[in-house]
């Protein structure tokens, strides 16, 4: 298994579809603004394939300082539920060893009509060695957990992320939740 950068344009197309079909439209940033941001040196775009490097899923971070937010990770749907979503997290986790590694994931604590899902992933990250942070935030109108790896994450790290990567545009959308 191994994480690529992603630059031609086949691996960012498998990217770019895997991203539309996994990921909910008021959880997705623009994917011209995600590649400006890896073009500017504050995000990777990553391919995960095997050793025949067929496509098997997406990972995309986000950097600034010392956070590592990873923003989106999926596998292709013909390969989940095979162990391969932990063995990459493993390769993520060694790959941001030396920073403050985090993510999102929807609130797990509500009534909806995916809860089930949300606690299924939850307990993915959970038995995968991330930790819950002392805190939730309303992202773009949906609210967020925040899990992390082995770092303490207070919600001006949070914040200041996403306002030196995304501008006002996005982080004026970001509150705590009380």
């Amino acid at each position: 298994m191994h994480l690529i950068e992603a630059f031609n344009q086949n691996r960012l197309n498998n990217i770019h579809d895997l991203y539309i079909e996994a990921f909910p439209a008021a959880e997705r940033k623009s994917f011209d603004l995600l590649l400006k941001t890896r073009d500017k040196g504050h995000a990777e775009i990553l391919s995960i394939e095997n050793d025949h490097n067929d496509f098997l899923g997406l990972a995309i971070t986000a950097q600034h300082n010392d956070l590592v937010l990873l923003d989106y990770f999926a596998i292709s749907a013909n390969q989940r539920c095979s162990g391969i979503g932990s063995k990459v997290f493993q390769l993520l986790k060694q790959r941001y060893a030396d920073k403050r590694f985090f993510l999102e994931i929807e609130r797990t604590d509500i009534v909806a009509d995916n809860l089930q899902q949300r606690q299924k992933r939850k307990a993915f990250y959970l038995k995968n060695g991330m930790q819950n942070v002392p805190f939730l935030v309303d992202l773009l109108g949906v609210e967020m957990e925040i899990l992390s790896h082995n770092c303490e994450l207070n919600f001006e790290d949070y914040f200041g992320l996403y306002h030196c990567l995304f501008g006002e545009h996005i982080s004026q959308h970001i509150s705590l939740i009380k």
